[in-house]
């Protein structure tokens, strides 16, 4: 693409010696659209928000650059409208490249003294790996088994969003296979438990804050339930490796008891799309849907 951004980095792939990156289209046909603004996939828990943060560059970037720490959920609420719109976009709307721009300027020093940029290709590519990871994991565990050709499907439309932002694809792996292998190098080899991502998951032990309009005393009822039940979903939704990094309490209790979870969670299928669509899908999803003429 001539206007990708592109930061050079020596262990890059040479691009003559690269498979050829093959796309799908993204759209109310696709299985991106189908299942990545389902309602659902939020029982996946914060897993995307926690591995990002967990890349030392992407870590470093949102301790110096973000209110995070001040108000952990306003990163959430000005991220995932991009993200989302970018999906739920038709081919040559410019959300993408927002979202890209957004990132522009966010840049700094690590404290090993290199110097990191949110568009490096390999750190962008991570944080948009980890939706790919969630929306793939999400669907598997809690709508449904996808068979291989419907995870091969996905990954090829996820070619095609990546695109949308205009950053260089040359970090992106050729195919599924060639993504579950980069993805579990990263999660093991390339991972740490940086502060933010620390922070970020630090509410599964002391409780989750007062959301934003809420009064106090409703949220400490309702906090009896809702802290538990989050930390289960938190801690069972993270890979093993990243899991014992952050120091998240499990067993192997817990794990058979998150696994009939999913399980029942799938098996209410048939009933949930029963539902109506602003149930089962989120406004994004649904303002795309509309967009588009078509009924999810």
């Amino acid at each position: 693409m001539t206007d990708a951004i592109d930061t050079p980095s020596a262990d890059l792939v040479d691009d003559a010696a690269r498979p050829e990156l093959v796309g799908a289209p993204l759209g109310p046909g696709s299985l991106t659209w189908k299942y990545f603004g389902d309602s659902r996939l939020g029982l996946l828990g914060p897993r995307p928000a926690v591995l990002e943060n967990m890349l030392p560059a992407l870590g470093q970037a949102v301790m110096e650059h973000s209110v995070f720490f001040d108000d952990p959920f306003a990163r959430i609420k000005r991220s995932l409208p991009g993200i989302y719109g970018t999906v739920y976009s038709s081919e040559g709307d410019p959300v993408g490249a927002m979202v890209r721009d957004f990132h522009t300027d966010i840049k700094g020093t690590m404290p090993d003294g290199d110097r990191y940029h949110a568009l490096n290709p390999e750190t962008y590519y991570w944080a948009h790996a980890t939706f790919v990871d969630a929306l793939l994991t999400g669907t598997d565990r809690m709508i449904k088994r996808l068979t291989d050709a419907e995870k091969e499907q996905i990954y090829a439309e996820s070619i095609t969003w990546y695109r949308r932002y205009g950053v260089s694809d040359r970090p992106m792996p050729a195919t599924y296979a060639d993504f579950v292998e980069y993805w579990d190098r990263t999660v093991d080899e390339v991972l740490i438990p940086h502060k933010t991502a620390r922070y970020g998951v630090g509410y599964v032990t002391k409780g989750y804050p007062l959301p934003p309009g809420m009064h106090p005393l409703v949220w400490k009822v309702l906090s009896r339930l809702v802290n538990p039940f989050a930390a289960f979903i938190t801690t069972g939704g993270m890979p093993e490796r990243s899991r014992e990094q952050l120091d998240l309490p499990w067993s192997e209790r817990k794990e058979r008891n998150y696994r009939r979870f999913c399980a029942g969670v799938r098996a209410i299928d048939p009933l949930y799309r029963r539902l109506p669509a602003k149930v089962r899908y989120n406004k994004y999803a649904l303002k795309g849907f509309a967009q588009a003429g078509v009924r999810p």
